[in-house]
């Protein structure tokens, strides 16, 4: 049985290639992540995102232990049973959540103690606690608890919220690997931080690679800062960390993030992007997102994307722009539904686009292609 074994297959400048291997399966990458927040990626049932072309999926750690908990998904048999999804999953370990409900939280360098959204019961969470929820969720990647801070933000904020995940990293080792089983059979990830501070992004690589993991996150982007400073980040971030070990951006983005992460040497990616955005009426295409509320689609017979294989633009079931607008305006749940289906699709399909262009050596004229049209038009 594999635990995890990542190999590379091909290179094409920064860009590599390769599969992660694990006990539930292989995954390809660069890879694209749908984001399972509460054991269901929203509007979507598992064979579906398995379909569009999925390897893993991503769960949420703070989410899941308030409801419907930990410890009840683990007496119905574990995540993967619990939601029908029988490849990898990946579980986020709730930091971000802890810095987005800021106003509800107190930070310690024993935890965060906070107050759930739901009820107001207050909870710690911890660089143990967290271990022991991804334990009972089963995961097969478990992330390591950090703590990380809005961007733009003051260097000595960075910096210490740097120094404590650092310490709460070493502590994550250590509880994940007392955890027998799971940890014997599951892969950890830590998490580099340090804003977009060059000098402290490096002393976190080096604090990660000396206590050791299976993959490496780069964390505290995506919150703020924007595409150029995020960019001018990974220049050098993907560097800091092992070449040997993939190298995983988290909460990106948008696919021209994507497309440009990959160039710099990303391989694994999550988002809530492409199932927010289907529940909102909004579609992604190879011409740039498409707002379906827009009066423009009323009678427009085109399938959302003429270039997507998905089922909802391609094949017998397909249907049009005008059945869409319709479906979203009228609030039919079959609109986000659809929406949906097709944005993971296109998400999939820029991955698979960008592993053969990277196999192929010709990654710089993909991307190039595939930006100059997604960016020529503006959103609509």
């Amino acid at each position: 049985m594999t635990r995890f074994a990542f190999s590379i297959h091909a290179r094409c400048g920064q860009a590599r290639t390769g599969t992660i291997a694990m006990r539930r399966g292989e995954i390809r990458t660069p890879a694209f992540m749908p984001v399972g927040t509460a054991a269901t990626v929203k509007a979507m049932r598992s064979h579906e995102v398995r379909a569009a072309g999925a390897d893993i999926i991503l769960g949420n750690t703070y989410h899941l232990m308030l409801r419907p908990t930990a410890e009840r998904i683990a007496r119905l048999g574990g995540l993967h049973r619990f939601m029908g999804w029988n490849r990898p999953i990946l579980t986020d370990s709730g930091g971000y959540q802890v810095m987005s409900l800021s106003a509800l939280t107190r930070s310690s360098e024993d935890g965060v103690t906070f107050a759930s959204h739901l009820d107001g019961s207050r909870h710690l969470m911890s660089p143990e606690r967290s271990m022991e929820i991804q334990r009972l969720l089963g995961s097969d990647i478990v992330m390591a608890f950090d703590e990380l801070v809005a961007l733009p933000a003051p260097r000595e904020a960075v910096d210490a919220a740097m120094q404590r995940s650092m310490r709460w990293a070493a502590r994550s080792r250590a509880a994940f690997d007392a955890g027998g089983d799971h940890a014997a059979g599951a892969a950890l990830f830590g998490i580099q931080q340090g804003g977009l501070d060059e000098r402290l992004r490096a002393e976190s690589a080096t604090a990660l690679r000396a206590i050791g993991f299976d993959g490496y996150a780069i964390g505290g982007l995506a919150v703020g800062e924007g595409q150029t400073a995020m960019f001018g980040v990974l220049d050098y971030a993907c560097d800091q960390l092992p070449d040997t070990a993939p190298r995983y951006l988290m909460g990106v983005g948008k696919p021209d993030d994507i497309v440009g992460a990959v160039c710099r040497g990303v391989d694994m990616f999550d988002c809530v992007l492409p199932t927010r955005s289907g529940r909102n009426g909004q579609g992604f295409t190879h011409d740039g997102p498409l707002n379906l509320r827009n009066a423009s689609h009323a009678e427009d017979l085109r399938p959302l994307d003429g270039d997507c294989l998905c089922p909802v633009c391609h094949g017998p079931e397909a249907v049009s722009r005008a059945y869409l607008h319709h479906l979203i305006k009228a609030g039919e749940m079959l609109g986000a539904m659809l929406l949906t289906q097709h944005n993971i699709g296109f998400y999939q399909q820029l991955m698979a686009g960008l592993r053969t262009a990277i196999a192929a050596g010709r990654l710089g004229d993909f991307a190039a292609g595939f930006l100059a049209r997604y960016n020529a038009r503006v959103a609509r």
